[in-house]
Formats: C-alpha cells, structure tokens, sequence
C-alpha cells in the first residue's frame, strides 16, 4: 500500500476488531504495547469506551484508543497508525473525531512515548507539568 492510498480511509467508532488485527497494528505503527499476550490486549480493548478505528480498504490502518467519562476527562491510551500510512494525517484525523465526541468541557490527556514526543505539540496537545505517575511493575 503506498502512502497516496492511506489518504482515502474511513474512521469506525467501537470497530469489531480483534487483538491480533490491534496488535499487528501496534507492531507496524511502532507502539510500544504487550503485543505477544493478546489476553492482555484483548482486555486492553474490551476495557476501553472510546475505539476510533482508520480503515483502507478494509484493512486496519489506524487506532484511537480511549478511556472516559464523557463529561469531564478523557485518557487517550493509544494513538496509533501502521507506518505506511503515516504522516498524511490520519493521526489528526482521529484525535479530532475523538475530540468531537467528548465535547469542549472533556479534558484530553495522554503519555507519550520518547519518540513521539515531537508529534503532540502539531496536533494540538500542550505539555503539562502537573501531572504524577505511578509506573507498571510488569
């Protein structure tokens, strides 16, 4: 799939997708997630209340991945695009459906990883100082 094809997709919210499809995913885009123990993921999904999912021709491209009370915050736990079709947008168009499904009084967080640091200030993301974390043991 070429870069120029990525641009026609379709955004899914709560797409029927499963732990292998987010998982392969997750491996193309270079997300770092328990890809190998797909209980894990599969719970990761099933747990969240916010899935917007990119489609190309019916292949999985792209993942937002959320947890939220609708009313007042929102944890955007994953944000992932397979490689092939990044940089054309498809990362911004998902926070955005996102963002228009919470509203302007839902506050959205995220943790980025080092590498992609660089990518959140373009979409829209401010850093914050204020925040504390408590890290996984496994």
């Amino acid at each position: 799939m070429s870069q120029d094809q990525c641009l026609e997709i379709n955004l899914i919210e709560s797409p029927s997708v499963t732990a292998t499809e987010v998982a392969e995913l997750y491996r193309s885009s270079g997300i770092r997630r328990p890809v190998d123990d797909l209980v894990r993921m599969q719970a990761m999904l099933r747990n969240a209340n916010l899935i917007v999912g990119a489609y190309q021709d019916g292949k999985l491209v792209g993942l937002a991945r959320a947890v939220t009370d609708f009313s007042y915050c929102c944890y955007l736990s994953d944000l992932a695009v397979s490689k092939e079709c990044q940089k054309q947008g498809i990362g911004k168009r998902l926070i955005e459906y996102v963002r228009e499904k919470l509203g302007p009084q839902v506050m959205l967080l995220l943790l980025a990883s080092p590498e992609a640091m660089t990518y959140y200030p373009g979409a829209g993301f401010a850093a914050v100082d204020n925040g504390w974390i408590i890290k996984r043991t496994s």
